[in-house]
């Protein structure tokens, strides 16, 4: 068998022209939804992010506004911030980047954005929300990774998936999103016995560990669907001294041999990100004025 490839950065250029066909609706109703990106410090992939994020926010018709403090900013100054922006009308999402410097709490920061406003889906209110099955911001990562899975089999019910990796940010959530399209989960990780045993049951796996290529070809059940979240930089000797190149947690040449459809890195879920924190600022925008979502297929 060979996999089907997923391609992220294609479904996600498809996502940002609904998304954007659906902000022209709202700009007829008199609203243009409008996400603030903030940045503490000179971290170079953190302003390449933030760069394409904006970018990309003002593609699709929305308002894009970016506040840059320098690494030395204190506590105090990026809650000042974060305060002015919940009470700002024109912000409809709030996205911090992370992660933030030593100084700064990056939890007393999540958990200062008004929920209704936080479009990454980290504040504990909207973690709730999505624990209990209550409509509500979601995390960008595991919504796109949904997306993605629906692209290849709509209906869900009853499948096994399995999540590898438990954090607040890609594992819990993604879990909590396949529950909800009823299918069976188990959240393993670093120290689930007999891993291998466990993922080779999934007929959904998606790999969000942080381990480059730890997922082998033989950990995946045949016909499975494997969704690999990991961006690693590992050496590329290759290419010349000190190169690097990025890989993902799944062994992809083995895994693409057993699997029926698969993420590549890069290419899979990572253009996914941007492209639901865009649709996370639409929804924001119609859930804090109270109209209606356009009518978009999000998951075509």
């Amino acid at each position: 068998m060979t996999a089907t490839i997923i391609d992220g950065k294609a479904y996600a250029q498809g996502l940002r022209g609904r998304i954007a066909n659906a902000v022209a609706d709202l700009s007829g109703q008199g609203v243009t939804p409008g996400l603030a990106v903030v940045i503490v410090g000179e971290d170079p992939a953190s302003q390449l992010y933030v760069k394409n994020k904006a970018r990309q926010t003002v593609e699709v018709g929305m308002g894009s506004f970016e506040h840059v403090l320098p690494a030395s900013a204190t506590e105090a100054e990026l809650l000042a911030l974060v305060a002015r922006l919940n009470a700002d009308p024109a912000v409809d999402g709030i996205l911090v980047q992370l992660p933030l410097p030593k100084q700064i709490d990056a939890q007393k920061v999540i958990e200062a954005i008004d929920p209704a406003k936080d479009v990454d889906g980290f504040h504990p209110i909207n973690a709730g929300k999505l624990m209990t099955g209550v409509p509500g911001l979601v995390s960008c990562t595991p919504l796109g990774c949904l997306l993605l899975i629906q692209s290849v089999r709509r209906d869900l019910a009853g499948l096994n998936a399995v999540v590898v990796g438990r954090s607040n940010i890609v594992g819990k959530p993604m879990a909590q999103l396949l529950i909800a399209q009823s299918c069976t989960v188990t959240v393993a990780h670093s120290r689930t016995r007999d891993l291998p045993r466990v993922c080779r049951e999934a007929d959904i796996l998606v790999a969000a560990v942080g381990r480059p290529e730890m997922v082998r070809g033989d950990w995946v059940k045949p016909g499975a669907i494997v969704i690999d979240v990991g961006i690693n930089r590992v050496p590329n000797p290759a290419a010349g001294q000190d190169k690097t190149r990025v890989v993902g947690d799944v062994a992809y040449a083995e895994a693409a041999q057993i699997a029926s459809a698969i993420t590549p890195v890069p290419g899979g879920v990572g253009p996914m990100t941007i492209a639901c924190l865009l649709r996370n600022t639409l929804e924001a925008a119609c859930l804090r004025r109270g109209i209606p979502m356009p009518q978009v297929d999000f998951a075509a």
